[in-house]
């Protein structure tokens, strides 16, 4: 490596696999750690027997973020960004986004804290399907910039 003038490094020989470093040292620990992965929705609903101006149709954009914890594999890796990204996609934002919330989600009346736990459970549903011991900690539901609604595991399992 040289150091330039400007305080920065230049990499002039990337490290190679087996022989910089081994392949058992890429697992560096036996620990749980969690991810974190985030995504944006917009969506319209309207809250029943609710008096106040949510009884009407009206659109969010939502933005939920998800807490996914594990154990690493032999590369080091609990769960692949990736992969949260085609679970989200394929299995639970095409019955969010751009879609009337009240007709696409299980009858229930569309408020953020019903809402997050019907996200919770579909992610936690796919995790389970893939049997790679990742599990989800927390999702965080946010129906405006600064109101959020919330579900963590150990809330699930102690209900």
């Amino acid at each position: 490596m040289t150091l330039s003038n400007y305080g920065f490094t230049i990499v002039e020989k990337l490290q190679k696999i087996d022989e910089d470093i081994k392949r058992h040292e890429l697992k560096y620990h036996n620990k749980r750690v969690m991810v974190s992965k985030e995504f944006t929705f917009d969506a319209a609903h309207h809250l029943h027997c609710y008096e106040g101006k949510c009884k009407n149709l009206h659109g969010h954009t939502y933005k939920v973020v998800f807490g996914i914890s594990g154990y690493v594999d032999d590369i080091g890796i609990v769960i692949d960004f990736g992969d949260i990204k085609k679970i989200w996609k394929e299995q639970i934002e095409i019955h969010l986004d751009h879609r009337y919330l009240n007709d696409t989600l299980p009858p229930m009346n569309t408020t953020a804290e019903n809402m997050v736990v019907w996200i919770y459970e579909q992610m936690e549903n796919a995790l389970q399907n893939e049997n790679d011991g990742s599990r989800v900690e927390f999702v965080k539901l946010f129906e405006t910039p600064t109101s959020f609604a919330e579900v963590r595991r150990e809330w699930m399992e102690n209900d």
